[in-house]
């Protein structure tokens, strides 16, 4: 790696890679250096569009890059296992999509095998180091709430009727609590942590197989509790609520937050606004640079076993709904 250079690889050239690939231009100290895709026409198109030096016709040939530092996955998540080994195996640092992947043994798998070869390994949970949400933390870290007691989240859209599309596809790892319900889920985590005392959960499994909506209560310990909502057949409010004893907090568009709001006694009392130009990606991105120029081998803001611990959180609620994929 150059000196403070973090030198991308991009496997995958779908639309979150594309939103990869814009915002890498706001992060300074980074290179588009390579994309690989599982055509080389693709690969190229993609490379032309956005600025990337080299256009890859396989996933293989990216990874065996040796001017790659860092690679981020952009595919779909029942592929990342595979797509993150092969890249451990060649050496590079991973950024890998969220969720990382279908459940919590791939996910022991992959820790494993980049923790015995001491390679850099992290979930792109990109919520967590957006300034809106870094600014909730300091609220709730400084007392501006007093207890947190309960949160509340949602996270759901309205998709068109497109039964072989990942979403509703299970031969994918489709389904809303992998692909919305992740967010609200390690939201909870973020303020109550990884252990809840008891999960109770519901979800609508529809005609192709998969959760089309989700209703999650879980408590922990001193009455506290987190409600979440997930749904992709119908737009849900997409807010976070973070209540206190003496106080709350509103998040609208939690999810990809730029504003936060805080209440004392029904009354606004602060606000935050991030004005940033970027889609709000470039912030991880920033992260993995910072790691990698200390010789982390993981972020102490999405840490491995916390991602581990979430995905089982993830299994168990799958598991009181009955649903498994045909290929687990």
């Amino acid at each position: 790696m150059g000196e403070n250079v973090t030198r991308w690889g991009i496997l995958g050239t779908g639309g979150i890679a594309t939103a990869f690939a814009k915002d890498l231009s706001f992060v300074e100290n980074t290179e588009k250096t390579a994309v690989g895709s599982r055509t080389k026409e693709s690969a190229v198109k993609f490379a032309e569009e956005h600025g990337v030096s080299r256009a890859y016709g396989s996933y293989e040939e990216l990874v065996q890059d040796p001017d790659v530092d860092a690679i981020y996955i952009a595919t779909p998540h029942p592929f990342h296992k595979e797509n993150v080994l092969a890249c451990l195996r060649a050496g590079k640092a991973v950024l890998c999509e969220k969720p990382f992947t279908i459940n919590s043994g791939e996910l022991e798998e992959i820790i494993q095998f980049a923790r015995d070869k001491k390679l850099f390994l992290m979930e792109a949970m990109w919520t967590r180091f957006l300034p809106a949400i870094r600014k909730v933390r300091e609220w709730i870290d400084s007392g501006k709430i007093g207890e947190v007691l309960l949160v509340k989240a949602d996270l759901g859209f309205r998709a068109r009727w497109q039964p072989e599309w990942r979403l509703l596809n299970p031969n994918l790892g489709g389904g809303a609590l992998l692909d919305v319900g992740i967010y609200p889920i390690t939201f909870a985590s973020m303020i109550f942590g990884t252990k809840p005392e008891k999960i109770l959960s519901t979800a609508h499994i529809g005609e192709t197989g998969v959760d089309e909506q989700f209703s999650i209560l879980m408590s922990y310990p001193s009455g506290k509790t987190a409600t979440l909502n997930g749904a992709f057949r119908m737009d849900l409010t997409n807010e976070a609520y973070i209540h206190g004893t003496e106080g709350y907090i509103r998040i609208p568009s939690f999810n990809s937050a730029k504003s936060a709001f805080l209440y004392k006694d029904g009354k606004e009392i602060a606000t935050f606004h991030d004005d940033r130009q970027s889609a709000g990606y470039a912030f991880e991105m920033e992260e993995v640079g910072r790691c990698l120029n200390q010789g982390l081998l993981e972020s102490p803001v999405v840490p491995l076993d916390e991602s581990l611990e979430i995905m089982k959180l993830m299994d168990k609620i799958r598991g009181q709904w009955g649903l498994k994929y045909p290929f687990e």
